[in-house]
């Protein structure tokens, strides 16, 4: 991917610090297509891929553990948080990532995600939903409000909104999506709607390379 430097007011994009378990400053990949909100804060080690929506006050934070990857299509939306611990990582392609977050998925208001964790293709993290030390599967919805913490959730599974996997044994018992699944098509549309948005708004507005 080729990075690109904003083309406005980018006090909201900035590098690392320079720690101890960080010991080199990165700045921040963004890339074709992306549109970041000057009210979100991206920090660090953090690839952006193309077609990317950062809605306001979302933070993404590669300062402590890093690498964070951010898919194409993928939307961040209000209130967000994506960081990691110094030690843990998750692969993708014998890569090592804190965290990694796939094509197509959404992640909506006030969602937390923390690595190590890895979230893959077509996933929709509801609104406040947390999702800590997990793989999360393609094609899967984390319903709003649920909690996955320390598990593996296979793919086009749902967690219903409000419950807590904790344990792998719940995790393997979650629900299969299926036709008759009332929420089967949302991340679909959700990715769609953002990915208009982010080439919608205007240049002034967001941080884009779409101008």
């Amino acid at each position: 991917m080729q990075p690109v430097l904003p083309l406005i007011n980018a006090k909201n994009i900035m590098p690392n610090p320079v720690t101890s378990f960080t010991p080199q400053k990165f700045m921040p990949l963004i890339t074709r297509g992306d549109a970041i909100h000057p009210q979100a804060s991206i920090i660090g080690d953090v690839i952006i891929s193309p077609d990317v929506n950062v809605a306001p006050f979302a933070s993404i934070r590669g300062d402590e553990g890093t690498p964070i990857y951010i898919g194409s299509g993928t939307n961040v939306q209000d209130g967000v948080v994506i960081h990691g611990l110094k030690d843990g990582r998750v692969k993708h392609n014998n890569a090592d990532y804190s965290v990694y977050i796939g094509n197509n998925t959404s992640l909506a208001h006030q969602a937390q995600v923390h690595g190590p964790a890895k979230v893959g293709n077509n996933v929709f993290v509801g609104m406040q939903a947390f999702v800590y030390k997990s793989e999360i599967g393609d094609n899967v919805v984390i319903e709003p409000t649920s909690k996955v913490i320390g598990v593996k959730v296979a793919p086009n599974r749902y967690v219903p909104a409000g419950e807590v996997i904790k344990t792998q044994e719940q995790a393997d018992k979650l629900p299969v999506i299926d036709a008759n699944y009332a929420n089967k098509e949302l991340n679909e549309e959700v990715v769609s709607v953002n990915k208009e948005l982010a080439h919608s708004y205007p240049a002034n507005y967001y941080i884009s390379n779409f101008v």
